[in-house]
């Protein structure tokens, strides 16, 4: 059976025939546009294989993206 994604060494999900990491198409898809140079993909649940369109934020910069996730360790205790 031909899988069409697989798990990278960092947990993502990635398509077999291109490398792309699934999150990334699935927030462009979302977003009617490719995403911009510096734009970061958020999982909202900290579940990187939860690819859902709900569960995905597209942060502006790696430094929105962080603070995200500063904000949810003050709010669960987890980063």
């Amino acid at each position: 059976m031909y899988r069409l994604t697989y798990r990278d060494k960092n947990g993502y999900k990635r398509y077999c025939n291109s490398g792309k990491l699934v999150h990334r198409h699935v927030a462009e898809c979302k977003l009617g546009r490719k995403l911009r140079r510096g734009e970061v993909v958020h999982h909202k649940n900290r579940n990187k294989m939860d690819n859902s369109r709900s569960n995905l934020w597209v942060c502006k910069s790696q430094t929105q993206h962080e603070y995200y996730h500063k904000k949810d360790k003050r709010n669960t205790g987890r980063w």
